[in-house]
């Protein structure tokens, strides 16, 4: 009988998650000092070199245990399918693209919030898995549901509740998504 082996069936996806585990530790065990010094963007002088690191940092950051948990829970449902499909290097590309708009939007317009995690980078994972079944000329059903439902809901929470969520790392996240997914699966 053949022995089974664990196989890092998704390298990128693993190591994100990984790298999201130590910074979310390394956060709690510095009181969250660590966190707002390099994995949360905030409205910091342009002459921070800093400033330039946290607009790819702050998707590793998070406020904590159930924070990470939420995030890593779908980027290890939905993260080996899309680098299966994808590939590594495309999908540490989507992941980059992603931290930098959700970045720069929370900088330029939010100047006043402070933003980490990779809930961003979620709801481009959420998207772009509607693409799967896309064909040329045909928007996918689920596309339109998804999108609808997922910031649709994003869109309501943001107007209606005061929370510390980013709705708009989850829109614009989604809208990543959506059009990467586009691009990527009008090519094929």
């Amino acid at each position: 009988m053949k022995k089974l082996k664990i196989s890092f069936n998704a390298p990128a996806v693993l190591s994100f998650v990984l790298i999201c585990f130590l910074a979310t530790l390394i956060g709690i065990i510095t009181n969250q000092a660590s966190t707002q010094l390099l994995f949360m963007t905030y409205h910091s002088p342009l002459r921070d070199p800093l400033t330039y690191v946290r607009f790819f940092t702050h998707v590793f950051g998070h406020s904590g245990w159930s924070h990470f948990l939420g995030n890593a829970t779908y980027l290890l449902l939905l993260g080996p399918m899309l680098e299966e499909k994808y590939g590594s290097k495309v999908l540490l590309e989507i992941m980059a693209l992603t931290a930098v708009v959700t970045g720069l939007i929370n900088y330029i317009f939010f100047w006043n919030v402070g933003l980490c995690g990779a809930s961003g980078i979620v709801f481009a994972f959420i998207i772009l898995a509607s693409f799967t079944g896309f064909k040329e000329k045909e928007i996918p059903l689920t596309f339109i549901l998804v999108a609808v439902i997922f910031i649709g809901q994003q869109i309501y929470e943001g107007v209606t509740i005061q929370d510390n969520i980013s709705n708009m790392a989850h829109i614009v996240g989604g809208v990543v998504g959506a059009v990467i997914g586009y691009v990527l699966n009008r090519k094929r």
